[in-house]
């Protein structure tokens, strides 16, 4: 059964990117509450610091791959390692300017990691990852 969508988390360092894919994710649905983290590091503390507020927690990640501190691929490891409450029915998507073959390959490996797509994020790609996953 899918689940309400109530809070997406965008974890990418370029506050454009950010700034941008907020607004796509707006049109779409106005009322989600999104969370912006520009490191990996910072996503993994605000996932832990929720543990006992899980409506806290994001129903969706998009997750870039280059990023200082902490990559993406940094935080799948990490986020493997997480109390299963904190991971329990989210979906994580890579959302990322490479479309290269190994790196889709490398992310679809990670049993969390749900989709891959490439940059920018539109209203449309929104609406069908919001159908797929989500009521």
């Amino acid at each position: 059964m899918r689940k309400k969508l109530r809070c997406v988390m965008l974890i990418d360092d370029d506050q454009n990117d950010n700034f941008y894919h907020q607004r796509e994710i707006k049109k779409v649905n106005p009322n989600i509450t999104i969370v912006t983290k520009t490191t990996g590091v910072d996503a993994l503390e605000y996932l832990k610091s929720n543990k006992e507020n899980i409506d806290m927690l994001p129903d969706l990640i998009y997750l870039d791959i280059n990023m200082p501190l902490m990559n993406g691929w940094e935080f799948l490891v990490a986020y493997e390692k997480l109390d299963e409450i904190l991971q329990s029915g989210t979906i994580i998507i890579m959302l990322s300017s490479s479309g290269n073959l190994e790196d889709i390959t490398r992310a679809m490996a990670f049993s969390c990691v749900s989709d891959y797509i490439t940059k920018p994020l539109t209203s449309e790609i929104t609406g069908n990852i919001f159908k797929i996953y989500f009521n």
